[in-house]
C-alpha cells in the first residue's frame, strides 16, 4: 500500500492532492493506496474535507524503510517525516523550486512543474482517466486551485491553472466567487489556535547568509484579526524559534482582497531584512508591502540580509 503525502502543516493543496491522487493510482492505475497527512489540516483544508463529504485522511509522524510513498506538494525533506530517506519513495509531483536531499532507492517519476498547483499537475498527469473520477475527487481538485491561486489573484496563477478551474467548476456546477469566498472565509477563522500555532500553520524553514529563519504567510480575508494579536504574536516568536531550530521568525499576513502583505517587525533583524529584500522604509513594528501575495514567487526569492 503506497502512501501518499504533502508537507508538514497542510493546506488544502497538500490535503487534497494526497487524496486525489491516491484515488488515481488506486481507481485507475491499480496500484493500491492511501492518502495520509504529516499534521492537522489548517482550517480551510478541513472546510473542504466537509464540503465535499471527504474522510480526513490518518495523521502520521514518520515513515519506516518498509514504507512505499509518493511526496506531493514539496520535495523539501525540511517538511517531510524525518525518517523519508530511509522509506521508498516511488514518486513527486510538486510545483515548487527543487531544494535537493531525498534520497532515494530507485530510479522515480517526478514531475515539477511551473503551476501555482500540485493539483493542476494531476489534472494534467490523468489526461481522460479524470472524466471517471468522483465529484468529490473533482471538487477537491478544484479547491486546491482556488486556494493556491487565492482565486487567480496570486501572481503564481497561469493560464491554464485558471481554465483548469473553470472547466472543473463548469463540470461540478460550481459558481466561482461564491465558492472562493466561503474558502477564504474557512482560511481566515483563526480563533481556534495560539500563536505559536499560527506561526507554524503556513511556513518555510529558509536560510539567509548563514541564518535560518522561519517564514510564515498567513493568508486571510479578515487580516485585522491578525493585526489585532500582533503584539502576542510577536512575543511569542523567540520561543517558536529556539524550539525550531530558527533564528527568527518572519510574518507575513496577506491580505487577499486588498492583494498585500503586512509584515511584522519585531526587531532589527527583521528591520534590515524588509529594508533590503522589498526596498521598504520601516519606521514601527509593521511594514506594508503592496502587491506581495505569494512566497514562492515574491518573497523567498528576494529576501537577502
Amino acid at each position: 500500500m503506497i502512501k501518499v503525502f504533502g508537507h508538514k502543516s497542510p493546506d488544502t493543496d497538500s490535503t487534497g492532492s494526497a487524496i486525489i491522487w491516491a484515488w488515481y493510482l488506486t481507481e485507475v492505475k491499480g496500484t493500491p493506496a492511501r492518502p495520509v497527512l504529516l499534521g492537522e489540516p489548517n482550517t480551510e483544508a478541513a472546510f473542504v474535507l466537509r464540503h465535499w463529504g471527504l474522510d480526513k485522511p490518518e495523521i502520521i509522524s514518520d515513515v519506516t524503510a518498509e514504507d512505499s510513498c509518493v511526496v506531493v506538494d514539496t520535495n523539501n525533506p525540511a517538511e517531510l517525516p524525518p525518517s523519508i530517506n530511509e522509506a521508498k519513495v516511488v514518486g513527486i509531483i510538486d510545483h515548487h523550486l527543487l531544494v535537493g536531499g531525498i534520497k532515494t532507492k530507485a530510479p522515480i517519476d517526478i514531475t515539477i512543474r511551473p503551476l501555482a498547483c500540485t493539483a493542476t499537475i494531476m489534472h494534467d498527469l490523468m489526461g481522460e482517466d479524470l472524466a471517471r473520477a468522483p465529484r468529490e475527487i473533482k471538487g477537491a481538485m478544484l479547491s486546491c486551485i482556488l486556494s493556491d491561486t487565492l482565486e487567480f489573484r496570486s501572481p503564481t496563477t497561469t493560464p491554464h491553472d485558471r481554465a483548469v478551474a473553470e472547466t472543473l467548476a463548469a463540470d461540478l456546477g460550481v459558481d466561482i466567487p461564491a465558492f472562493a469566498a466561503e474558502l477564504f472565509a474557512a482560511k481566515s477563522d483563526v480563533s481556534a489556535f495560539s500563536d505559536a500555532e499560527l506561526l507554524r500553520m503556513d511556513s518555510k524553514e529558509y536560510e539567509i547568509e548563514g541564518k535560518q529563519f522561519r517564514i510564515s504567510v498567513l493568508e486571510t480575508t479578515a487580516p485585522q484579526v491578525l493585526l489585532d494579536r500582533k503584539d502576542s504574536l510577536m512575543a511569542s516568536m523567540p520561543g517558536v524559534a529556539a524550539e525550531d531550530g530558527a533564528d527568527q521568525v518572519v510574518l507575513f499576513i496577506v491580505d487577499i482582497l486588498r492583494e498585500e502583505a503586512t509584515l511584522l517587525v519585531p526587531n532589527n533583524l527583521v528591520k534590515e531584512l524588509a529594508e533590503k529584500s522589498f526596498g521598504a522604509t520601516v519606521s514601527g513594528d509593521t511594514v506594508v508591502l503592496p502587491g506581495v501575495m505569494s512566497r514562492k514567487k515574491q518573497i523567498i526569492p528576494v529576501l537577502k540580509l
